[in-house]
């Protein structure tokens, strides 16, 4: 016995230790762009990047913030569709992957075939594009533009499926003999065992709404309706084509923050999501045993 608690000791603490390099090595690369957004931009160039800021500058986030009214803007945007799309989302796919994890549903393979065999195959750019601007009229309604086209995703709807497949199929008929229809099952039965599925595929839905600038490119005409990442897309593209023009034209110019400015943007559009991680992490590693069938 004092073998194995003398093993057990010494998995633990090489555990422990292996965490924690983990967790080192998943922070210092944190450090080093927060660090780099408050160093002077000529420093960076000439030093290169350190755990600590060098010759302490804020000259990046009075670039980000000059327009304050615009960051807002874009911020709005992003917020309002980074909801809107992951709630929609996880409705629509929670309800597809209960449907198809329902084995009393006849055309359930015939249905996962069909969603499978899309994945596969696409039309091409310049087909959906078509699609979008001539049919959906995606320039004219630039919020839904933001919003549709990443509503439904077969990945996840296989994910709820699996997890649905595994919830005892005794809560839905006991449901069913008092009364309820299917979708009260989902709503009050089903729903509320798939919180760590809910929460997970929630988190990465609402990072890809978040990190979006692909479909604002294609569809945006309006600075006013630029989510922030597409924003500051083009407040850095500005940025840059500025300083090259200038060295080109041999005008001499004070240095832009093109380097700190990266870093700074990368905490302005990154902060307010990962603070939204530890809020459902708890998720993640919680169990489906409340609520489980008792003999």
């Amino acid at each position: 016995m004092k073998r194995k608690s003398g093993d057990v000791i010494v998995f633990n603490v090489i555990g422990y230790l292996v965490i924690i390099v983990l967790a080192l090595l998943c922070i210092l690369p944190v450090v080093l762009i927060l660090s780099g957004s408050l160093s002077d931009n000529a420093a960076i160039m000439i030093h290169g990047y350190s755990l600590l800021p060098q010759e302490f500058s804020l000259e990046a986030y009075r670039m980000i913030f000059k327009h304050p009214e615009e960051i807002a803007g874009a911020y709005r945007v992003t917020i309002l569709i980074t909801v809107c799309g992951t709630f929609l989302q996880l409705a629509i796919c929670s309800m597809a992957g209960y449907v198809l994890s329902r084995r009393n549903f006849a055309y359930r393979s015939r249905f996962s075939f069909y969603f499978f065999f899309t994945t596969i195959f696409s039309a091409g750019l310049v087909p959906w594009y078509i699609l979008c601007v001539q049919y959906f009229h995606f320039k004219e309604h630039p919020y839904l533009a933001l919003v549709l086209p990443s509503l439904f995703s077969y990945f996840y709807v296989i994910i709820f499926r699996s997890f649905m497949s595994e919830i005892p199929d005794a809560l839905a008929e006991s449901a069913k003999m008092d009364g309820a229809n299917e979708f009260v099952i989902f709503l009050r039965i089903i729903l509320p065992l798939c919180k760590p599925v809910l929460a997970t595929i929630g988190l990465f839905s609402a990072l890809h709404y978040w990190n979006d600038w692909y479909n604002a490119m294609l569809f945006s005409t309006k600075r006013a309706n630029y989510p922030l990442q597409y924003y500051l897309y083009t407040v850095i593209n500005a940025a840059n084509a500025l300083s090259n023009i200038s060295a080109s034209a041999g005008i001499i110019m004070d240095s832009l923050p093109t380097e700190t400015y990266k870093l700074a943007m990368t905490v302005v559009a990154t902060g307010p999501i990962v603070l939204v991680y530890p809020f459902v992490q708890k998720y993640f590693i919680k169990g489906m045993t409340i609520g489980a069938v008792k003999g």
